[in-house]
């Protein structure tokens, strides 16, 4: 009975048919609580109550289904703690209690489960460490976990899932310390996501036994380390999300193997410390980015032999935005180095990425040209190379960029005249901004016009550019406007002295009722009278 229409309470005439193996009543509009009879149903074998709107604890008689093998609940409203009779559930492969509102710690006996395949318990309330009894679970391949407030470190004893587990999901959680070097020889991971924790130390280089590692998300942390060049052999990678820690260091090392990081998708290392040239080794060797089929259904599933079937809960920056990817398909292609302290030019080389949707190079030290080989790149959605130190000229190769949703070019040292297309006329002047020898629409700055050829034009005094006058308002105007205000005002001056007029002006500024008196200088200045004379 799944995605109807159902509304109302949990319908209780069900648990009278104690025969019943396998119950489907997820994507309806069931609310209320689930009534503790459902343990009852001694037979069941598959309980699927997800998306609905079921609040109140889980009842602890949940944990009389011993012939349990599927238990999901996710997606409610659902609160109070997990009982710890869920570790009586000796038969269940797959537990999926996420997007609920549970609390409290996750309950040890969780380590009964022997045979649980999957486990899913994020974007929920949980608290606590994480118990030992977690890594009895040696069949486990999926763990999710992300979105709650756990704390603690990472267990060493985790090493012991390694050749099971192929998702592994702690982010945005309290975790501490550093990440434990648990991945053994054999490791299966194809899938790490530790990013939003409180993580410290550096990158375990047993990482390098994961072959089959497919995306690393250890963003916003607080890891201290070099670039992991050493990650280049991993033949599998396609996401490497390093973004928001202490990483520092020169890139532009030679490579250590012949074809570095050639099925990578996604590089976010944003917002570190990164000096030197940009990598450039790199931009000729993501074959992942270069010449990629526009086959937007090519979604990336675990039936392709490389890839995911389910890329879970890793956040990209897009466009200036935060987006969870769910799915990865092959044409999606992002490189962010911004909010670093890389310096040079940037390389022609880039332009070899002609499969790359978003490039994101701000906050940098980039001097130089912007290369027209960029816009070689004709899939490119979005281009940011803000608040840099780039000069010249905007390159007219850049008008090929038909796809091109997003530019920013602002807080540079442009000149000259901003190309004109269909595509250029849709970008405001948020794009160019802090270019102040930058001219034509859709900037009020207007570019000289000779023999029919749009040029640069005439520099204007430094004072113009430092105090940022537009629209044609220069010192000369204000020099102008300021004197004639100054000639105005002397002479009303000039009649309220002489003559004590215009009267409504002398009221307004002097009182109603004021008298002026012509000889009242003289008076000041009369000889004072002796007493005979005041006598007289």
């Amino acid at each position: 009975m799944s995605s109807n229409n159902l509304s109302g309470p949990f319908p209780r005439q069900i648990l009278n048919i104690t025969s019943l193996r396998y119950l489907f009543l997820h994507g309806a509009s069931l609310n209320g609580p689930i009534p503790s009879t459902i343990g009852n149903l001694s037979n069941l074998r598959l309980l699927w109550l997800s998306s609905n709107k079921l609040n109140g604890p889980i009842p602890s008689t949940i944990g009389n289904l011993s012939n349990l093998w599927w238990l999901d609940l996710s997606d409610n409203k659902l609160s109070g703690p997990i009982p710890s009779t869920i570790g009586n559930l000796s038969n269940l492969l797959s537990l999926y209690l996420s997007s609920n509102k549970l609390n409290g710690p996750i309950p040890s006996t969780i380590g009964n489960l022997s045979n649980l395949v999957s486990l899913e318990l994020s974007s929920n309330k949980l608290n606590g460490e994480l118990p030992f009894s977690i890594c009895n679970l040696t069949s486990l391949q999926f763990l999710l976990l992300s979105n709650n407030s756990l704390e603690g470190t990472i267990p060493q004893c985790f090493r012991n899932l390694n050749k099971s587990l192929s998702i592994f999901h702690l982010n945005a959680n309290n975790f501490s310390g550093p990440i434990p070097s648990i991945f053994i020889n054999g490791c299966s991971l194809w899938s790490i996501n530790l990013s939003g924790n409180k993580l410290q130390g550096r990158l375990p280089k047993s990482l390098i036994n994961c072959k089959s590692l497919k995306g690393l998300d250890v963003g916003n942390n607080r890891i201290q380390d070099e670039f992991p060049f050493w990650m280049e052999a991993l033949p599998k990678l396609r996401v490497l999300i390093l973004k928001s820690n202490k990483f520092d260091g020169n890139m532009s090392l030679p490579a250590r193997s012949n074809l570095p990081f050639q099925k990578l998708q996604v590089l976010d290392i944003s917002d570190n410390e990164f000096v030197g040239s940009l990598p450039q080794i790199y931009f000729k060797n993501f074959r992942a980015m270069m010449d990629v089929k526009e086959n937007k259904t090519d979604l990336i599933t675990s039936r392709d032999d490389d890839s995911f079937q389910a890329f879970l809960e890793m956040t990209v920056t897009l466009k200036g935005l935060d987006q969870l990817l769910k799915r990865l398909l092959k044409t999606f292609t992002t490189i962010d180095l911004s909010s670093n302290n890389f310096s040079d030019s940037i390389p022609d080389s880039i332009g070899n990425l002609n499969s790359l949707r978003y490039l994101n190079l701000s906050h940098n030290n980039l001097m130089g040209h912007i290369p027209a080989s960029l816009g070689n790149i004709s899939v490119l959605e979005s281009l940011d190379l803000s608040s840099n130190k780039l000069d010249g000229r905007i390159p007219s190769e850049l008008t090929r960029l038909t796809f091109l949703a997003k530019l920013n070019l602002s807080m540079n040292d442009l000149v000259g005249q901003i190309p004109r297309s269909n595509q250029f006329s849709t970008f405001e002047n948020d794009s160019y901004v802090g270019n102040l020898r930058l001219c034509g629409v859709p900037l009020t700055r207007k570019c000289n016009e000779e023999n029919g050829q749009w040029m640069q034009p005439e520099e204007e005094d430094d004072e113009d550019d430092e105090y940022g006058f537009i629209d044609g308002f220069g010192w000369k105007s204000v020099v102008m406007g300021y004197g004639s205000g100054m000639i105005v005002g002397i002479g009303i001056g000039c009649c309220i002295i002489r003559f004590g007029r215009p009267r409504w002006l002398v009221e307004f500024f002097f009182g109603v009722g004021y008298t002026y008196n012509k000889n009242k200088k003289k008076k000041k200045t009369r000889k004072r009278a002796t007493p005979t004379q005041r006598r007289s």
